[in-house]
């Protein structure tokens, strides 16, 4: 199991139970704790909205619908996140052409390096924004 200095509390929207189990699994296994779970788009939204956590997953396809509104809400409030889809990225609308995305099925080594990625950027802009 990796420690972080402070546990990064991750929320998932995954509408498929199998693969939402899978992730939380890995996460766990990876020192981040589990803030939230949604598999619909109002229950996203609505955790997007109101919810503490710092920083999500989001599956790009939510039963038919995209999770761009969820995307939306969490850039508004300045949460990072990125994109878990099977179908690649270079189908994501263009204004998240720069979100990170992972791919299905979850490899622990892939959200490790995806994670690492999104929250020493985030600490950066944060540092930034700081600094200035």
């Amino acid at each position: 199991m990796k420690e972080t200095a402070k546990k990064l509390r991750i929320f998932v929207v995954e509408d498929e139970v199998l693969l939402a189990t899978w992730m939380e699994d890995i996460l766990v296994d990876l020192g981040y704790e589990i803030a939230a779970v949604a598999s619909q788009l109002p229950e996203g939204c609505e955790i997007a909205r109101s919810g503490e956590f710092d920083l999500a997953i989001l599956d790009v396809n939510l039963n038919g619908q995209p999770s761009y509104p969820i995307a939306e809400i969490l850039r508004e409030r300045g949460i990072p996140f990125v994109f878990a889809t099977g179908y690649g990225g270079t189908g994501l609308d263009p204004a998240f052409k720069n979100v990170p995305t992972l791919a299905k099925p979850y490899v622990i080594d892939d959200v490790e390096r995806v994670l690492s990625s999104v929250t020493l950027s985030s600490i950066i802009d944060v540092q930034g924004k700081y600094s200035k």
